[in-house]
């Protein structure tokens, strides 16, 4: 099998249900990014709602069996996952990537339960793996990163000091610094800078987060992943360059898919301190035309 296209089992006791599902959506979803099996350790015959819910969304499984795990070749698996709420999910051996992905199973036999609240509960479980496979195809193949040292995230409070107080307590001790504008948190055993801001009277609500950032090493590496956002078609907000108010930084600020700002920066050797121009105006680390992304 090749290494670039991993395989990947999906695991339940009956196969008649979820494992099936996930084996469909899989196959949809991810194409020929991966190969995908789904295998019982009881296995037993195809759930008739199985077929149904999946023929809602297109999906044509009534040609699909279920299999048992013996029958399974470990060499073409890559990633083992299961998918057992209820009951103990059947072993895998090998060297393999092991995820567990807890799904009520909607073949369980309830008595009392309605046709319709049983076709509810398939369609529950169908529409949960899909976006959790979703989630799985959007992490295949993933371009490689800048690489981070460091996240940096900073809030917008309306009480410094209640705020203070309370992520004091959270994080296991007091800022390191803090003025009557902001108190800044670093925590180098969470490799994390965390900054409150105050809000200065802005509404606060699903926009309270003001920024998320990651620190890299140097100059290059705020270039570099500024190349790099092209593998993953992020959106440049500004593009690479020095700052010399405030913190001086090398920095690259990035759009995430939801527009939430997202910045990349490298703290400047003394050497490069040494170099601050006399107007502090922001210098270019990138041309112009190698600026956009979109």
């Amino acid at each position: 099998m090749s290494k670039t296209v991993p395989g990947i089992l999906f695991l339940c006791v009956a196969n008649s249900a979820r494992s099936q599902m996930a084996e469909a959506l899989a196959r949809s979803l991810l194409g020929e990014r991966a190969r995908v099996q789904s295998a019982g350790s009881e296995p037993t015959t195809l759930h008739p709602l199985t077929i149904e819910v999946m023929r809602e969304i297109g999906i044509d499984v009534s040609a699909q069996r279920s299999k048992s795990v013996d029958t399974i070749d470990p060499a073409t698996v890559d990633i083992v996952i299961t998918l057992c709420a209820e009951e103990v999910c059947p072993l895998f051996l090998g060297g393999v990537r092991r995820m567990h992905w807890p799904i009520a199973n909607p073949a369980l036999d309830v008595p009392g339960v309605s046709r319709d609240e049983a076709v509810a509960r398939f369609r529950a479980a169908r529409d949960q793996l899909r976006a959790r496979i979703e989630v799985l195809a959007a992490l295949l193949d993933l371009p490689e990163g800048p690489r981070p040292e460091e996240l940096h995230a900073s809030v917008r409070v309306r009480d410094l000091a209640r705020s203070v107080r309370f992520y004091a307590w959270l994080l296991g001790g007091p800022p390191k610094e803090w003025t009557h504008r902001y108190a800044t948190f670093v925590r180098p055993e969470l490799r994390a800078n965390f900054v409150l801001v105050v809000a200065d009277g802005k509404e606060l609500h699903h926009d309270t987060l003001y920024h998320l950032g990651i620190a890299v090493a140097d100059r290059a590496a705020v270039v570099r992943a500024h190349d790099l956002a092209r593998g993953i078609d992020a959106r440049v907000h500004k593009p690479p360059r020095t700052t010399w108010r405030g913190t001086p930084l090398h920095e690259l600020w990035l759009l995430d898919p939801d527009d939430n700002l997202i910045e990349i920066y490298a703290r400047l050797t003394d050497e490069e301190l040494a170099m601050k121009p006399a107007d502090l105006e922001p210098t270019l680390l990138v041309e112009p035309h190698a600026q956009s992304l979109r």
